[in-house]
């Protein structure tokens, strides 16, 4: 209804502006967060610039540092904001997607068939590849409904980090095609009219003839879930930082938490995708019995996972503190560090991976003493030149009495340095 009136113009379109979910309305999650991001981008650099700032702390190089900071920290809070609304409402038409996807692969194995049946003729190994495609594909659109708030039928692949998972995705590949080469055969087998023809269905279902597959099976789900046991730990041992994602990508395939390409998920998928493909044409060619899968391929796929959990067993690492100075501009004397001085921690891992955005950055806190002092935002045209991954400016606060004091850092994931002493003089 209202979106009838602002169409009629009875209504301030700029009601819907953002929060408006609804599939008609031209401001809706995904126009109110583009337009928040552009607007956050504005506001960037031009305090990178130095304009926009007020009189009353332009003449205070720490005033107006402060002021800036606290001013795109609650710009960028605003931003993550529409962000999650606009991550909902895309998860929640993501199920359509999902299921007419799955429709349309049914529609081209419906075409491959046709267009291979010329001149060999349909079979009952045919139809019962079209009806097990249906029943899949069916089951698919089942479980996309249930779980429409959460992505579709790819919400068992998406991890808690709101990413896709790599090996929970290869290994329901591995288990969507075995259950429906299983199909296959069990089709036949109702079709089939003869004692020697059904002992030969039966036959097939032999683990001698599907080792190698039903190996691979086990394996890539032994890495699923002990991925996930294994990032688990780590992230509760403060081993590995990982920070929620916007939304969902077909790139989490293949890439890290930042978004580089990751070696080890990219041989993974290729491999394991290779695999498949080989199977499926056995499984065309020998519809009678499991794809037999060589074991020289089933030793490349298994090597594959194992270079794949170890990829996880290496990635990440605590942030470190290495050293703590203190700040210097030029033409500032040499001295030690004073309350009201600014320090630099110098380090790495301070930045987790896709804790990029400014509203992660804002989160940052240093510990002083019994202080906590939150990083300042300074930025830069194009992005932040504080804080960075290996380098933190803060102010030392007056509350710090002088004295040996630990300095640590806590990141945007939660995640706390080593401690490291300094000392503050009057």
């Amino acid at each position: 209804m209202a979106v009838q009136e602002a169409r009629q113009g009875g209504a301030d379109p700029a009601a819907h502006e953002g929060g408006c979910t609804c599939g008609d309305c031209p401001h809706g999650a995904r126009e109110g967060h583009r337009r928040a991001v552009a607007a956050f981008l504005v506001k960037r650099d031009e305090y990178a610039t130095g304009q926009g700032l007020p009189a009353a702390v332009a003449h205070s190089a720490s005033a107006s540092r402060q002021w800036v900071s606290e001013e795109l920290a609650q710009a960028a809070e605003a931003v993550a904001e529409r962000g999650r609304a606009e991550s909902a409402a895309w998860l929640a038409r993501l199920w359509r997607r999902t299921a007419v996807a799955v429709w349309a692969g049914v529609v081209v194995l419906l075409l491959v068939q046709a267009l291979t049946a010329i001149g060999a003729g349909w079979t009952s190994a045919r139809t019962a590849g079209l009806l097990s495609a249906v029943l899949v594909a069916g089951a698919l659109t089942a479980a996309s409904w249930f779980h429409r708030a959460r992505g579709g039928a790819l919400a068992p692949v998406i991890g808690e980090d709101n990413r896709l998972s790599t090996s929970r995705a290869v290994a329901g590949s591995w288990v969507l095609f075995l259950a429906f080469a299983v199909l296959v055969l069990v089709g036949r087998l109702a079709a089939a009219s003869g004692h020697r023809e059904r002992d030969a269905l039966i036959d097939g279902l032999e683990l001698a003839r599907g080792a190698g597959v039903v190996t691979v099976l086990a394996v890539v789900c032994g890495i699923a879930v002990l991925v996930r046991r294994v990032v688990g730990l780590r992230v509760q041992g403060q081993r590995l930082q990982k920070v929620r994602a916007h939304r969902p990508r077909a790139a989490d395939l293949l890439t890290d938490d930042s978004g580089r390409g990751s070696f080890a998920d990219i041989q993974y998928v290729v491999i394991n995708g290779v695999a498949l493909a080989f199977a499926a044409v056995r499984l065309a060619r020998r519809p009678d019995q499991l794809p037999d899968l060589p074991w020289g391929l089933a030793v490349v796929v298994l090597v594959s996972a194992g270079t794949y959990l170890a990829g996880k067993y290496a990635e990440g690492g605590r942030p470190v503190i290495l050293s703590v100075v203190r700040a210097r501009e030029a033409g500032d004397l040499d001295a030690p560090i004073r309350t009201g001085d600014d320090i630099e921690i110098r380090g790495t891992g301070f930045v987790p991976a896709g804790a990029q955005g400014a509203d992660r950055l804002a989160r940052m806190v240093v510990r002083v003493g019994a202080v906590n002092v939150h990083v300042p935002l300074v930025p830069v045209v194009g992005g932040f030149d504080n804080p960075t991954d290996d380098l933190l400016t803060v102010p030392v606060p007056a509350e710090v009495e002088p004295g040996r004091v630990d300095v640590q850092v806590v990141t945007a994931a939660g995640v706390e340095t080593n401690r490291y002493t300094v000392d503050i003089t009057e």
